[in-house]
Parts: C-alpha cells; structure tokens; sequence
C-alpha cells in the first residue's frame, strides 16, 4: 500500500481523540447516551478544525452496534463499513460539486426509505454554504419534517451564507480553533509514534503556523520530514522548508528600524529575498512579533500570552523598553495594510521597501501617531545636541512674518538636520542638598513610600529613580521608571493620587507627583533647569502651532 499523508493516517475514530472541541464533543456524546439525537446539526468552524471528523465519528456512534460511553466501538460490522466508506447508512455529500436542485431531490427520494442496518440513515453536507437557492429551498422541507431514522450533518466554514430558515431548523455548533499548545502536544505524540526526532521549538513554530487548524500542522509537518527524511527536524529546517524568517531576524530589523537606518534596512531585505524567503509571510510574521511586543507592554502574564521561547522573550523584555506602545501600533497598522495588499501586488518587494521606508520616516503619512512620533523625535535630538536647521529660507517662514504660497506647517517638521558640534546636551539635575525642604523629606522617606504600596507597582517602584528640581521654581516629585513596566502608570490618575496620599501621610505636606519613563526623563529635566524644549523647537523648525505634551 502507498504512502499515506498524517492528517489522514492519524484522523481520530472515536471522540477521545478529537482535541481542542471539548465541548462540542461532550454534548454529543451526553445525546448518544441519552438517546436524544437530533435530525439535523450545523457544524460551523474555520478549516481543520474537526468539522468532518466529528460528523463520522457522530455518524458511527448512532448506528454502532456496541457504543462505549457515546463513542463508536470500531469493532463491529457496522463501524468497519462505515469507516471503509461502502456503508449504504453514510452518505456524504460535496456541497460544492452537487449544489443544485435535482441533487436535493435525489435526497429527498432516499429518505422515503428506512436504513437495511443499523438505526439511521446520516447525510454529512460538506460545504452546505455552497448549495443553490433552490437546493436550500429544496432541503427545507425535508430538514422541516424528517423522518425518524434519518440524521443530517451539515458542514460549513461560512455559516453567514446559510438562509435562516436552515439555521433555525439545526443544532448549531462552532468549532474553534484549536490552541498553539492543543496543537504542538499532538504533533509530539504523534511523532513518538512515527518515531521521528523534532525540536520542541521546530514543533512549536509549525503549530502556530497552521493558524488554529489541526490538519494544516499534519501537513506541514509532514512537508517538512519529506525534505529531511531520516534527519533530525531541527527549528532551522522547518524556517528552510517553509520559507520563513527566523526571530533574530525580526529583532535586529526592528532595531534598524528605531535607528531610522533604511539603508541597512533595504541590505537585510536584499539578504531575505536572496535566500528565497517567502515576501508574503515575511510581513505576517513580522506583524506577529511587533504584536508580541505591543502585548508583552500590556500584560502581566507574559508566558500565558505570548508565544514566544524562553530564549526570545528576554531579547523582547529589552526591545518593549524601546518603543512606545503608540509607536508600535502605527507599526503593526502599516503592515496590517501590507498584508492585505500584498497578496495582489505585481512587485511584492517593492510594497514592502514602502512599507519598511514609512516605518522610518512618519513624515510620510499625516496621522495622529505619525505627527506624535515626529515631535517626539525633534525632542530627542535637541536634548541630544542635534539642531534643527532652515537650509532653504525660501520654503520656511515664522508665524510671525505674513502667510507665504505654498507654506505647510506639517512639512516644516521635515527640515535637515545637521548636529551641531558646540551645543551641549541638557543639563543634570541639581544637587539634592538645595532642593526644599518638603521634597527633600520625600526623598528621605522614600523606601517607607513605596513600601506601602504593594503587587507590581511596588516592585516597579523600587527600580525607579525620583528626582526633583533645587531651584524651588517646580516644586513637583519627578519618579523616573526605568523601563518599560512603568509606562502603565505614567498617566494615570489612580496611581498619582495614591502616591501623593502616602507622601501626605508620610512627612505631613502634599507634594504633587510627575511620572514618566526613563526615555523622556531627559526633555523634563531641560524644563527644570529653564531650558524651553517647546520653545527651543519652534524657534529652530518655525511650528508655532503646536502644542508639546509633557
């Protein structure tokens, strides 16, 4: 006998091994040993998820001779046929080949005859979504009045395409996709059994990329023994098989792209289309780990729900301190787009060389977040000793000079830059013994105040520095996070007004509280010393109206 592929080898025949439909699978076998089947069922569910499996499996139950606990026994004449396909009980039905209104008909005419066998006679719709409106119309009135022995299980991956009166005249059941973990634990098994050697991370990678569907990780899986037959399946041969970029690859192009180094950036996409990489998955893969760092700011639970290896997520820990959530999201946005597009593009490298060009310039695009990562990136290189300077007078004016053609403040934003060797970066804070007297006790007192606070705003506390300004101008606690974990706490209200309240109760005076992360620590303390980054900006780029958060 040929070959035959795993997801049909392994195609579970009972109810126990169908996995990731637990509930789905528990309903019905409480009907089998109840005797309270119903006459039509709608399994609903993206592909690969059971669909079809469970509707044999269902189909064997109800007529097997010796059921065990609401599960085929797969011993008996009946299952045996039933499972080889010559069983007259079974009929199973492509929507999507016999969709018209004589295929209904012939249906209609074999239901006016009981089963030679067994209990009842089951029709498995597969596709039903792709019937006519006759041949709906034509099922109706059978699914309406049918007779006692007959079952029908209809299947679809589209159940908005189904009329309602259909819908209204089934037991309806969703399939959903199956876990990465559901996923990655069979494919283990499974390989014991065929006694092949994988990597756990190489199974783990082919779980999340069949997308949810049993039978697309035993396909895959598959591919890729076949291409290293009798050797170990390693992580590199399933990226090599399938085309895909290793995760090192996402962090080292993420950190060019925060360094706005497009050149570079174009040489690893060179580098990618080279090695035959598939373009298409590049971008969805890339989104999936810009997604991983955006949820990795957001969450506590950071294993349950990120599918990274212990390996990656210390590497993802360090590179979420260097981007901010809205920045990450204008990202994920951009190639959210791309993937949509892509699939259609004549030229899928150059609609990526577009999108990788945006990410580092959001000058071009005239968004909310684009504009915020502008200002922000102004901020930075003034502080850092960058001035922004009017190289083409003609094209620039001041609000304080009449209205010329063709003026647009928001590309005023995008004047050269060139660094300016004799500026100097902002100044340190002053020393602690000049600061005043109340803030001074603050510090002084400050391991009690975080001490009663408690969970992870404690813990975040205890790394943060808190600073303040000597001149008495801003008489404002300044506590600085250090990395990313504190960017939850920055604006908000709940968390300002429980530490001013322990202070309070601390050294007996209200003194108001200012949080922010490290990586903006620098432009507040150029505002502590007098130095204006709002109006330093406007003097150097001409914007007078725009208003610069703090």
């Amino acid at each position: 006998m040929g070959y035959t592929a795993l997801y049909r080898k392994f195609r579970p025949d009972t109810f126990a091994d169908v996995k990731g439909q637990d509930a789905i699978v528990q309903t019905l076998k409480n009907q089998i040993n109840a005797d309270r089947i119903g006459h039509a069922y709608l399994f609903c569910g993206t592909r690969g998820t059971g669909k079809t499996t469970v509707a044999k499996i269902l189909a064997k139950a109800v007529n097997c001779e010796h059921p065990i606990d609401g599960n085929p026994c797969n011993e008996c004449a009946t299952c045996k046929a039933i499972a080889a396909g010559s069983s007259m009980n079974v009929i199973e039905i492509d929507a999507a080949s016999n969709n018209g209104v004589d295929n209904i008909r012939e249906i209609r005419e074999e239901t006016t005859y009981s089963p030679t066998e067994g209990k009842y006679k089951v029709y498995i719709i597969d596709e039903v979504h792709m019937l006519s409106i006759g041949a709906f119309n034509a099922l109706l009135k059978t699914l309406e009045e049918p007779p006692s022995y007959v079952i029908f299980i209809l299947a679809t991956t589209e159940a908005h395409k189904i009329p309602i009166t259909i819908l209204s005249r089934c037991q309806r059941y969703d399939f959903k996709r199956i876990s990465i973990l559901t996923i990655a634990d069979r494919l283990t098994q499974l390989m014991k059994e065929e006694q092949v050697e994988v990597e756990e991370k190489a199974i783990r990678y082919i779980a999340r990329k069949a997308d949810g569907s049993m039978r697309d990780a035993l396909s895959l899986m598959d591919q890729c023994i076949a291409f290293y037959l009798g050797q170990k399946l390693t992580y590199d041969n399933v990226l090599d098989v399938l085309g895909a970029v290793d995760t090192e690859v996402f962090s080292r192009m993420l950190r060019l792209i925060l360094q706005n180094q497009v050149a570079e950036l174009m040489k690893m996409l060179e580098d990618l289309v080279m090695q035959g990489r598939e373009l298409g998955q590049f971008v969805t893969d890339f989104t999936w780990y810009m997604r991983n760092l955006l949820l990795l700011k957001a969450s506590d639970d950071l294993e349950d729900v990120l599918d990274v290896s212990t390996d990656n997520l210390k590497l993802l820990q360090e590179e979420a301190g260097m981007v901010r959530e809205d920045t990450l999201i204008r990202y994920i946005r951009i190639f959210s787009e791309l993937s949509n597009q892509i699939k259609f593009e004549s030229s899928k490298r150059i609609a990526l060389e577009v999108a990788l060009i945006k990410l580092c310039r959001p000058e071009m695009e005239r968004d909310e977040t684009s504009l915020l990562d502008r200002i922000r990136r102004l901020e930075q290189m003034i502080q850092n000793g960058v001035q922004v300077v009017n190289t083409q007078n003609s094209g620039y004016r001041s609000a304080s000079h009449g209205e010329k053609a063709g003026y647009n403040p928001e590309e005023q934003i995008s004047a050269d830059i060139e660094t300016t060797s004799g500026e100097a970066a902002a100044a340190p804070l002053p020393e602690e013994a000049a600061a005043p007297e109340d803030l001074k006790q603050a510090l002084a007192k400050w391991r009690n105040i975080v001490n009663a606070t408690g969970g992870r705003l404690k813990s975040v506390l205890l790394s943060a520095k808190v600073q303040y300004n000597a001149s008495g101008e801003d008489q404002r606690l300044y506590v600085v996070f250090q990395d990313f974990l504190g960017e939850r706490y920055v604006n908000d209200p709940g968390t300002k007004e429980l530490l001013e309240k322990i202070i309070a109760e601390q050294i007996g005076k209200k003194v108001e509280v200012k949080m922010m992360l490290q990586q903006d620590a620098g432009i507040t303390q150029a505002r502590l010393v007098n130095v204006s980054v709002e109006e330093k900006i406007r003097q150097q780029v001409h914007f007078d109206n725009i208003e610069i958060e703090d």
